[in-house]
């Protein structure tokens, strides 16, 4: 059956939209969600190229991790957070692995504020700072959907299985060790796909909290992570 790709493109524009307005709404003012249409069309013009019916995968899941890997990489190539911010977070990581490592148990904001010789305050506005540079690094959902269609075109050596295979095992278990707070919020929006408002009404704490708690788990699962970060693309 001879696929109308042409149809498939149009009939998923509008979603392309969605999804790079959706995203811009997490960056900073300078990202405009122009750009991301227009990195997200040629993703889907890639995946309209590429689909194949026959592998049992919906074109709209299919579609959908193609768009969201290129805004992502379009964002990457830009390199839009400061430098000073990307030297920041690793700061914070550090302090969290330091911290854990020493104590045997999950770092609190208050040992991270004093490592770093912040006040709690300013660990909070630091946390919001870096919520956006998150968005290109760690967004697991759209890593994860992109993973499971790039595995759909092409099979896996047994070398590779076992290194994605290992380093799921290892962020499970990472995510396991997370406050049980950070693990909600963990668990609301990526697995759920609830947004930070909406998280914040089931938690009954602001979004901005939402999203302050967010990065913070995010850090603490880099800093976990970071021995497989290399072959692990999700974190």
């Amino acid at each position: 059956m001879k696929i109308d790709r042409t149809a498939l493109i149009e009939s998923h524009l509008a979603q392309v939209k969605f999804i790079a307005e959706r995203l811009a709404a997490k960056l900073p003012p300078s990202v405009h969600a122009d750009d991301l249409i227009g990195a997200g069309v040629m993703g889907l013009l890639d995946a309209a190229e590429k689909f194949d019916p026959s592998r049992g995968i919906l074109f709209k899941t299919y579609a959908e991790a193609r768009v969201r890997g290129a805004m992502l990489d379009h964002l990457r190539e830009m390199d839009w957070a400061p430098r000073a911010l990307r030297q920041r977070a690793r700061q914070v990581e550090a302090a969290y692995r330091e911290i854990e490592q020493a104590q045997g148990r999950p770092a609190t904001e208050e040992e991270v504020a004093a490592a770093l010789n912040i006040s709690l305050g300013e660990l909070h506005e630091l946390f919001s700072e870096l919520r956006t540079l998150n968005i290109t690094e760690t967004d697991a959902q759209s890593r994860d959907e992109r993973s499971r269609a790039i595995r759909s075109e092409e099979a896996l050596d047994p070398l590779d299985q076992y290194q994605r295979e290992e380093a799921q095992r290892q962020l499970a278990a990472a995510i396991e060790r997370l406050p049980l707070r950070e693990r909600q919020v963990v668990a609301l929006y990526y697995l759920e796909e609830l947004t930070m408002k909406e998280i914040g009404a089931v938690l009954g704490v602001t979004e901005s909290r939402v999203s302050q708690i967010h990065t913070q788990a995010v850090l603490r699962l880099r800093a976990m992570l970071e021995p497989v970060r290399d072959v692990f693309a999700y974190i």
